[in-house]
C-alpha cells in the first residue's frame, strides 16, 4: 500500500516492451495472489462471513463473467492478462484486507500508508508543476509523472482521500491543538492539489460526493431520493432539445482561468477533451451494439474501437492505433468489452457496497466506526462519479483504494458494527 503511490510503469524504464506492469507492486501482488492460493490449498481459509457477504458474491459474479468473456474474446491473451490483474487487486486490496480489518486501527493504517507516500507525490508534483506556473493547466497533465501518467488518476485519487483525512480529523481530541493544525494544513494542501490538478472530473466528483454526504446526514427518505430523481429525468428530457443548443454554443476551452476551465465542463462543440470522450462512448455503444451479450474481451477495447469511429467525430487527438487508452468510463468500457453482463456485475458490486455503506453507518453501535465508515463510503462515491469520465481499475493507483475501501465496509459490517462504544477505546489519534 506504501509503495502503490510510489510505483513506476516498466514502460518508463525498459522502452519498446510488448507487456507493462507498475513495479514494485504489481510483482509484489502477483506473489501475493500466488501465497494466497498455495494457503487456500492448505486449508487456511478466508473467513465464511466475508466470503458470502453480499459485496463478496457481487464480486465472484464480476470475476466469474470476465472468465467467460476471456473464453469468448478476440484476444484471449490480452483478455486473461487484464482478468490475473484484476484478480490480483481483489485478492491483495479486498479478500486479504479484510482480514487484516478485524481490527479498527488497521484500516487507519492502511490509509496512513498510502496518504504518507502519496504525500510526497503531492508535494513532488506540485514542485513541479511551479516552474510552469500553477495556472498552466496544460503542464498539470504531466508534472506528476513518472508517479502518476496524467492528472486525471492523479486527481481521482485526491478525491478518494479528502473525505477519509476529515474523518482523521474528527478522531483528533479537541484539546490537541497542535495535531489539529498539522492535520488542517494537511487537508489544505490535498484541496489546494486538487485544484492546481485541474482535473474537471474530479472537481465534479467531489460535488457529487458532497451531495451524496448531506442526503446522509440529512436521512433524507430514499422514496424521497428516488422521487426527485425521477423529477430530474423527466425535466431533463422536456428541456433536453434547447440544453443541447445552449451546450453547442459554448466555446470556452480548458484553461489556466480557473472561471473558464469550469465553464469548458459543458463544452461539446470545441474542446477537444470532451468532444473525446464522447467519440470513445459512442465508439463503445457501437461495439456493444455488435457484440451486446459477450462483448469483445476484457482489456480488448483499445485494440477494438479504432475501426468503430466516425470521421465527423474524431478530433485532433484521435488515434487508429490502440496507443491513447480506453473507453474513458468505468461503465460504457465494461459494456462494450462484456456486454450487458459486464456493466451489470460493476453496477452490482457498486449497489451492495454502497448499500452495505449506508447499514453501517446508520446501525453502528460505535461513534468511530459510522464517522470512518460514512467517510470511506463518500470517498468510493466520489469515484462511482467519476467513474463515468474515466477509468482506472486496471491500474494499482486506484484498486488499492477502491477495492481496500470497499473491504473496509465489509470488514465493518462483519466485525464491527455491532461492537458497543464501551469494547475499544472512543478516542483515536493519529499515529506517531
Amino acid at each position: 500500500v506504501f509503495f502503490v503511490p510510489l510505483s513506476v510503469p516498466l514502460s518508463r524504464l525498459m522502452e519498446g516492451l510488448s507487456i507493462d506492469m507498475y513495479l514494485p507492486t504489481e510483482p509484489l501482488l502477483a506473489g501475493l495472489l500466488l501465497l494466497y492460493l498455495l494457503k487456500y490449498l492448505m486449508g487456511d481459509r478466508i473467513d465464511l462471513k466475508v466470503l458470502r457477504h453480499p459485496v463478496t458474491l457481487a464480486i465472484y459474479f464480476h470475476l466469474a463473467w470476465l472468465f467467460i468473456t476471456s473464453l469468448t474474446s478476440t484476444d484471449m491473451l490480452v483478455s486473461f492478462k487484464m482478468l490475473i490483474s484484476r484478480l490480483w487487486f481483489i485478492v491483495g486490496f479486498y479478500l486479504l484486507a479484510t482480514q487484516l480489518f478485524r481490527e479498527e486501527r488497521r484500516m487507519h493504517t492502511y490509509v496512513w500508508l498510502f496518504i504518507i507516500a502519496f504525500t510526497g507525490v503531492i508535494i513532488y508534483t506540485i514542485i513541479n508543476h511551479i516552474p510552469y506556473g500553477l495556472d498552466n493547466q496544460v503542464m498539470a497533465h504531466r508534472v506528476a509523472a513518472p508517479f502518476y501518467k496524467d492528472h486525471t488518476s492523479y486527481g481521482a485519487t485526491l478525491g478518494f482521500i479528502i473525505p477519509v483525512l476529515a474523518a482523521f480529523f474528527l478522531f483528533i481530541k479537541r484539546e490537541d491543538i497542535n495535531t489539529r493544525f498539522l492535520m488542517s494544513l494537511l487537508i489544505l494542501l490535498y484541496i489546494f492539489a486538487t485544484v492546481v490538478s485541474y482535473t474537471r472530473a474530479t472537481w465534479l466528483s467531489i460535488l457529487a460526493s458532497i451531495g451524496f454526504w448531506a442526503i446522509l446526514k440529512l436521512k433524507v427518505r430514499f422514496e424521497i431520493v428516488l422521487t426527485g430523481l425521477a423529477i430530474l429525468l423527466v425535466l431533463f428530457f422536456s428541456v433536453r432539445t434547447d440544453m443541447m443548443v445552449k451546450l453547442e454554443q459554448n466555446r470556452v476551452e480548458s484553461s489556466g482561468e480557473f472561471s473558464e476551465h469550469v465553464q469548458s465542463m459543458s463544452n461539446i462543440s470545441t474542446d477537444q477533451s470532451n468532444l473525446e470522450r464522447i467519440n470513445r462512448w459512442s465508439c463503445a455503444l457501437r461495439m456493444w451494439q455488435d457484440k451486446p451479450f459477450f462483448g469483445f474481451g476484457p482489456g480488448t477495447y483499445q485494440f477494438e474501437y479504432g475501426r468503430y469511429q466516425r470521421s465527423y467525430e474524431k478530433t485532433r487527438i484521435s488515434t487508429d492505433f490502440g496507443t491513447m487508452g480506453n473507453a474513458h468510463s468505468e461503465y460504457f468500457g465494461p459494456m462494450a468489452e462484456a456486454g450487458i453482463f459486464g456493466l451489470l456485475s460493476i453496477l452490482l458490486v457498486i449497489g451492495t457496497t454502497i448499500y452495505t455503506g449506508i447499514r453501517v453507518y446508520l446501525s453502528s453501535k460505535k461513534n468511530s466506526i459510522r464517522i470512518f465508515s460514512l467517510a470511506v463510503l463518500v470517498g468510493l462515491v466520489s469515484y462511482y462519479f467519476h467513474g463515468v469520465l474515466n477509468n482506472f481499475l486496471d491500474t494499482d493507483k486506484i484498486s488499492v483504494l477502491f477495492w481496500g475501501y470497499t473491504a473496509m465496509l465489509v470488514a465493518m459490517d462483519v466485525y464491527h458494527r455491532d461492537k458497543p462504544e464501551e469494547d475499544e477505546e472512543a478516542g483515536e489519534t493519529l499515529p506517531s
